[in-house]
């Protein structure tokens, strides 16, 4: 099973765990036998786009942040091998902003929450609407974000299921496109643990307790990782890797089990498919 994560948060988002500090992450994943793992927390913006409140650091915290993984680097580095990084979000004009946090990072993974709309206001998934031409417009965003050549990662590529009620044929016209370009880039796509952990975990809910129905109804709300999302990429030549989205204390230590909902969500024949890489 994989043992490295590349999708790891901090309390400096505003919505992960306050209590829990860069160096609670680092012990859990050594406990679970975690080799190799970055923090990747939602970038800082130079300007402010994104005017939500507790969704990502201020653009003053990075010192504050890429400081304290890099002692905690050096700090464990006879037991586990720490990157700092950032999870960005491409906007058109953002380029050189962007490319300024890849230079201060070992890594950068794209996470597309959103796009601009045609009068340049956020459409944020999960929260918006989405009509076929905004929808194409995600698809591109990440072809974008690709051809900048800082991008080591595409975060939960199925996201855009978060403003959707089914899947029909503009979400099966998007899923080809973002695969072919994580083919031509070669970017691996992450299966995200993320909304798992939400629907089904968090509440300090004990899902082991729970009956088949409770279970099969909490799974019902997981809108990503989607089962046909997966089933169209692993007829691709692309690379695949899990991703803890980790935000709250014992995310990191209930990974066995979010491994094996994630693999029933998407389906053992489909799973056996995808080429799932053993590190960066």
């Amino acid at each position: 099973m994989q043992k490295f994560n590349y999708h790891t948060h901090t309390y400096r988002c505003g919505h992960a765990d306050y209590n829990q500090s860069d160096e609670d992450y680092i012990l859990e994943y050594i406990k679970m036998g975690f080799k190799d793992i970055a923090f990747t927390d939602h970038a800082p913006e130079k300007v402010k786009i994104d005017k939500r409140t507790n969704m990502r650091m201020n653009y003053q915290e990075r010192e504050d942040y890429l400081s304290s993984i890099k002692h905690l680097k050096e700090k464990y580095k006879e037991n586990i091998n720490i990157k700092t990084g950032y999870e960005i979000e491409y906007l058109p004009g953002e380029e050189e902003n962007l490319k300024e946090l890849k230079n201060e990072t070992d890594i950068l993974i794209l996470g597309q929450h959103f796009i601009y709309d045609d009068n340049k206001n956020l459409k944020i998934f999960g929260r918006n609407e989405f009509n076929n031409d905004e929808l194409i417009r995600y698809a591109n965003y990440i072809d974008e974000a690709f051809k900048l050549g800082i991008v080591s990662i595409l975060a939960h590529p199925d996201i855009f299921m978060l403003s959707m009620n089914n899947f029909e044929d503009i979400e099966e016209k998007i899923t080809h496109m973002i695969c072919k370009s994580a083919e031509k880039y070669n970017i691996p796509l992450e299966i995200n643990f993320g909304n798992i952990y939400g629907r089904v975990f968090l509440w300090n809910r004990n899902y082991d307790s729970l009956t088949l129905e409770e279970k099969n109804e909490l799974l019902s709300r997981v809108r990503y990782p989607n089962r046909r999302f997966w089933q169209i990429a692993s007829n691709y030549d692309i690379k695949v890797l899990y991703g803890i989205d980790a935000h709250f204390k014992g995310q990191i230590l209930s990974y066995d089990k979010l491994v094996n909902i994630a693999n029933d969500i998407i389906g053992k024949d489909t799973i056996d498919k995808l080429n799932f890489i053993d590190k960066l």
